[in-house]
């Protein structure tokens, strides 16, 4: 499963919703929109793909920013957008009842191979990660989007400015009573989350000369960011870093200096027979993955969870402003 990230997608998708028989995958399927190519080629003309994503906000987004520009490119898109849970998408895709799926590095690395080293390097990542989906499952992952869905502390602007901190090790060089922290349950208890990454920077918990226990406010995930935002009852909270909410309630990203978190790239991925059939999807998907970054993210994720935009519109609107379809 993919580390949970953003909010729950909870704009309506208003097509009608379909079962996949045999794994349960739930379509919003018929809702990207029409579109052509600029130059009007159709070099996918006569596939059929499916395309696939997980239920949350970011994942439907790049579900249906691919499955509206393969359809331009010509191809016959069948869209199963917003499987509910991660395990749905991926199964389908193992099963061949999904061709394409948007996956996160970090995601590939620990949950589907249960490997527990951290490699800080986003391209060393991806590689071994493409190796071993490669060999295990024939699934072939595409090069790797320009942002990073990864987990990050962030504090309101002003608080970051008034406490002269840029990143994580500047925090741990404030005084105690300023080392406060706002996390959500889940990220706390994980063995790669809130303490394991305070002892990486040299401030254990529960330590009168670390993070005292009282520093630490455990609360909502959701709630975590308008906490930090206050900051009250802390100055750090911890974010997702393509969270929409992180430019709305401008919050300043703490650098993670001593790369403690490891690296969530964004991925399509696709499973081997289909492109070997059409290895165009190559360049197709990666004309989608080199324009999207982590500031670009927050600005279309922050248009469905906050502005409230159906993730179709937002897809399409986006792949227009940058001439991928007209």
């Amino acid at each position: 499963m993919r580390h949970p990230r953003l909010v729950p997608l909870i704009s309506a998708l208003t097509a009608t919703v379909a079962l996949l028989a045999g794994c349960g995958l739930v379509s919003s399927s018929g809702t990207f929109h029409d579109a052509s190519l600029p130059d009007g080629q159709r070099p996918l003309d006569g596939a059929k793909l499916t395309v696939t994503s997980k239920s949350f906000t970011e994942g439907v987004l790049l579900g249906k920013i691919t499955a509206t520009y393969l359809a331009a490119a010509g191809a016959s898109v069948t869209d199963l957008t917003g499987a509910p849970g991660s395990a749905s998408s991926r199964q389908a895709q193992l099963n061949g009842d999904a061709d394409i799926l948007w996956e996160y590095t970090g995601t590939g690395w620990v949950n589907y191979h249960s490997e527990t080293e951290t490699i800080a390097d986003p391209q060393e990542l991806w590689q071994r990660v493409h190796d071993v989906e490669k060999r295990d499952y024939d699934l072939e992952w595409m090069a790797p989007a320009n942002f990073n869905d990864t987990y990050a502390f962030a504090a309101a602007t002003p608080t970051a400015q008034n406490l002269k901190v840029k990143s994580l090790s500047d925090v741990a060089a404030l005084p105690v009573s300023e080392r406060t922290f706002c996390v959500d349950d889940e990220f706390f208890s994980r063995s790669d989350g809130f303490l394991p990454m305070l002892e990486k920077y040299g401030i254990p918990y529960n330590d009168p000369n670390g993070v005292p226990a009282g520093n630490v406010t455990r609360m909502d995930a959701g709630v975590v960011y308008t906490a930090t935002a206050k900051s009250d009852p802390c100055h750090f909270g911890m974010v997702y870093t393509t969270d929409g909410r992180v430019k709305n309630l401008d919050l300043f990203v703490l650098d993670d200096d001593k790369k403690f978190f490891l690296p969530y790239s964004g991925t399509a991925v696709v499973r081997g027979a289909i492109i070997e059939q059409y290895p165009q999807l190559r360049d197709l998907l990666g004309a989608i993955s080199e324009r999207l970054t982590d500031d670009l993210m927050r600005d279309l994720n922050g248009r469905i969870d906050i502005d409230g935009e159906d993730p179709s519109d937002v897809a399409y609107d986006w792949l227009k402003s940058v001439n991928l379809i007209s």
